[in-house]
């Protein structure tokens, strides 16, 4: 059985993690591959504008298999192997979610541990169920955040938060997670997908080559310069203003009628 389902409600995509006998880990199983491979089809399907991902079970993510992790040290793998096999594992899936210009949900259903809390932050907007944690908990198997964890947290919570949330391993709850900015709503368990169907609905009802380079700015305004992103902002603007959809917007607007996208 693959590690994710997929399903497709018009233009938006959810992708379940489902493998909840481990506690849907990232590791020890064919995760990076299909978050890659999905990735790239995501990308170039110009239909879909939106992409949920979710877990099955009670736990959205438990992160790295620990158990998997024993290998390292009774086989004696050398630091060379085990660089090489973070670099063509498990750091593949936020290179391929960075690199994803359709807008990513996160629908926390349960507990976000390690790299499963770090997947989260690969995601554009977090939801989270009541019953959801989220812990950056590296520090307590003796490890450190080997997917990126430490460049991702700290843009989605702030230098200070994030640093507390890596030097102790210790978990917050929905209502924590909420109030530092992890998460952006929570909701009562029952109501998480229909409230992430319904903001992904929100999302998809726009232009999606607009939605894509949307997106693509707020990522380069992370590490950009303004000077360089008012650039960057110029060319996609003189692209959007050619497209169908704005041609349609603008005459909807001025029709007083609602537009019919593309």
């Amino acid at each position: 059985m693959g590690f994710l389902k997929k399903t497709r409600e018009g233009a938006i995509l959810v992708l379940t993690m489902s493998q909840p006998e481990t506690r849907n880990a990232l590791t020890g199983n064919t995760a990076a591959e299909e978050f890659v491979a999905t990735c790239a089809e995501v990308q170039a399907d110009r239909s879909i504008r939106a992409v949920i991902i979710t877990g099955e079970g009670p736990v959205f993510s438990s992160g790295g298999n620990v158990k998997d992790m024993q290998k390292y040290f009774q086989q004696q793998l050398s630091p060379e192997t085990i660089r090489e096999e973070y670099r063509q594992g498990i750091q593949r899936i936020p290179r391929a979610l960075y690199h994803l210009d359709v807008p990513v949900i996160a629908a926390v259903n349960g507990p976000a541990i390690g790299a499963g809390c770090d997947l989260t932050c690969m995601c554009d907007i977090r939801i989270a169920s009541d019953k959801a944690t989220f812990a950056e908990s590296f520090v307590k198997v003796g490890i450190v955040p080997g997917d990126g964890g430490a460049w991702l947290l700290p843009r989605a919570v702030g230098l200070s938060k994030a640093s507390e949330m890596a030097f102790t391993g210790e978990a917050l709850d929905a209502q924590q997670a909420l109030d530092c900015g992890l998460v952006s709503r929570v909701v009562p368990a029952a109501e998480l997908m229909d409230a992430a169907l319904a903001l992904a609905r929100r999302i998809a009802a726009n232009p999606g080559g607009v939605l894509r380079m949307t997106k693509r700015l707020i990522r380069e305004g992370q590490q950009s310069s303004l000077e360089s992103l008012l650039e960057i902002s110029a060319s996609y603007q003189a692209i959007a203003h050619m497209e169908p959809d704005h041609h349609e917007a603008v005459k909807a607007f001025v029709e007083k009628r609602a537009p019919k996208f593309s």
